[in-house]
């Protein structure tokens, strides 16, 4: 029983070590445009209907966050699926991998997200840059797995990041155009790096 056991774990850690060393294929290019473009759509709902989100800051973080929430749950759902059918015998190590390196940027985006809430609202307009600078750390755990031109949204989304910090502030604090454009190009090129010929096999 114990060498079965030992035999169980050793093929574990192989099918894991086996995952590590293979490109990640599980996001797909038709979802991850849909989520640049729900973004694109919630930068003109919040410039229709949010004016002032320097007063409804409560409004403004529930269509952000709503947003985001769905983009995660509609690339989760894809993940799964577009996993098993490419990765096929190694997909469940394959998901795992990519929740471990994106887990801990969108924890802290939470986290971070939830003590200005609490403790510092006069600095809640730094979250447009903060919440790109933590994606594109995200992205930048992930490099090893992704196709070589996805790297590239590490760099996109820290330099937007940086720059929401140095510019959108004062009158322009919390500028629709500070999530609506990051994102909604950010996603666009991710995209279209995974329908370049030669990134991936198959299309979502």
């Amino acid at each position: 029983m114990n060498d079965l056991g030992k035999a169980l774990s050793d093929i574990a850690v192989l099918r894991a070590q086996m995952a590590q060393n293979c490109e990640f294929r599980g996001y797909g290019p038709t979802t991850l445009a849909a989520t640049g473009v729900l973004a694109t759509i919630a930068a003109v709902a919040q410039q229709h209907y949010l004016p002032d989100p320097g007063v409804d800051i409560r409004g403004y973080l529930m269509l952000w966050v709503s947003t985001a929430a769905l983009s995660i749950i509609l690339i989760g759902i894809e993940v799964v699926t577009r996993s098993r059918r490419v990765h096929c015998g190694l997909a469940d190590e394959m998901i795992y991998l990519a929740v471990e390196q994106m887990l801990p940027a969108i924890g802290a985006a939470i986290l971070v997200t939830a003590v200005l809430v609490h403790s510092a609202p006069t600095a809640l307009w730094l979250l447009p840059g903060l919440w790109q600078i933590l994606l594109s750390l995200g992205m930048f755990a992930s490099s090893r797995s992704v196709p070589r031109l996805m790297r590239a949204g590490g760099l996109w989304y820290l330099s937007t990041g940086l720059a929401c910090i140095a510019f959108a502030h004062g009158a322009n604090a919390f500028s629709p155009l500070a999530m609506g454009l990051p994102f909604g190009l950010g996603q666009g090129l991710a995209a279209a790096a995974l329908r370049f010929p030669g990134e991936v096999d198959e299309e979502s």
